[in-house]
């Protein structure tokens, strides 16, 4: 007698083939990058070592394909886990947690969805409808925009993991912070009245069931959209990069981000604030920046401003939050950000 077929049927061989036949190729493009890069520049161009056009235009021919892979892959790799969680999942995760260990998990559970500031007002109205306390919430918003795969991604290709993970118990740790001090603070009545009205559909959303086939298939969707989105922002940012690492004195830059010069770091945090970015254009300009001297704590809070405390994204919770709020979330997330960058530059 036949065995009934399970309700999640399994990858076809083929779809297997095709990704292991991708991540191989993957690897092998992703270890030719230096010296193919070394090559173009010195061999095919002629250039000089150390010349300044050379040492520019090999920077940015390494980091291009280097940046666009790695993104391509791990982009690739975590909206195939992310298929397992959605908003909803997200919000019931939270649903009754409270404040301190609700907001550790919270600002986890930001690193690891896929929320950016474009949803923050759905997802702000979706938690306050959920019961989720306000200071809760706001680490799931300051973590979700400021730690996510590409920052991470990216940190790890160009700095090595050390800095990768700093950079992850900083974000998590200002997100922590920042939202148990807005929660002390009983800020409630300064979030617009229309939200707290809005009643809660009530209703569950009945988990979809998705084959491999289907993950595989928005996964690869996904990494074409997202690369799609950010691949100019990366060209650009290690454009900069380039002329940065080429062209700028080092003395110049580590006399102004240095961690000898104590107001670097709040300079820093100002400076990122209207500079708005996502991680994939300015991280390209903290490594060229780091290169040229700068302390790495200011550059990690300039970086973290931009990032974290756009103005677009101050635009887009303002439908949502009165100015009050608005100003002690830009307070608290700043002076957290100063912080880290104080404490990475005396510890590192």
């Amino acid at each position: 007698m036949e065995q009934s077929i399970t309700t999640q049927p399994q990858p076809t061989y083929r779809v297997w083939w095709i990704v292991s036949a991708a991540a191989l190729l993957w690897l092998l493009a992703y270890n030719l990058i230096q010296p193919l890069a070394e090559w173009l520049t010195y061999g095919l161009l002629g250039l000089e070592h150390g010349s300044h056009l050379g040492e520019s235009l090999a920077f940015f021919l390494y980091d291009v394909p280097k940046i666009l892979l790695l993104l391509s892959g791990m982009i690739f790799l975590i909206t195939t886990v992310r298929s397992f969680f959605s908003a909803e999942r997200a919000r019931a995760l939270l649903g009754g947690r409270r404040e301190g260990v609700g907001n550790i998990f919270a600002a986890g559970l930001g690193v690891l969805t896929p929320f950016c500031s474009c949803s923050a007002v759905p997802l702000f109205i979706g938690f306050v409808e959920s019961g989720i306390p306000l200071g809760v919430t706001f680490s799931f918003l300051i973590a979700a925009p400021m730690v996510n795969e590409v920052a991470l991604v990216m940190l790890f290709g160009m700095f090595g993991w050390r800095v990768a993970l700093l950079y992850l118990v900083a974000g998590l740790s200002v997100a922590i912070i920042a939202g148990v001090v807005i929660g002390r603070l009983k800020m409630e009545q300064h979030v617009e009245d229309f939200v707290w009205q809005i009643k809660g559909g009530g209703g569950s959303v009945a988990e979809e069931h998705l084959t491999w086939n289907d993950r595989f298939t928005q996964a690869w969707a996904s990494t074409r959209e997202i690369v799609g989105k950010v691949w100019l922002y990366v060209v650009i940012g290690i454009a900069v990069g380039a002329g940065i690492h080429g062209y700028v004195p080092q003395d110049a830059l580590a006399g102004v981000m240095g961690s000898d010069a104590w107001w670097s770091v709040p300079v820093a945090v100002l400076l990122g604030i209207p500079l708005y970015s996502n991680a994939a254009g300015v991280i390209p300009v903290v490594q060229a920046l780091m290169a040229k001297g700068a302390a790495l704590g200011t550059v990690l809070a300039f970086m973290m401003a931009v990032v974290a405390l756009s103005l677009p994204e101050m635009i887009i919770l303002r439908r949502v939050l009165k100015p009050r709020l608005i100003a002690t979330f830009v307070g608290v997330v700043g002076l957290g950000i100063i912080g880290i960058g104080y404490l990475f530059n005396l510890v590192m």
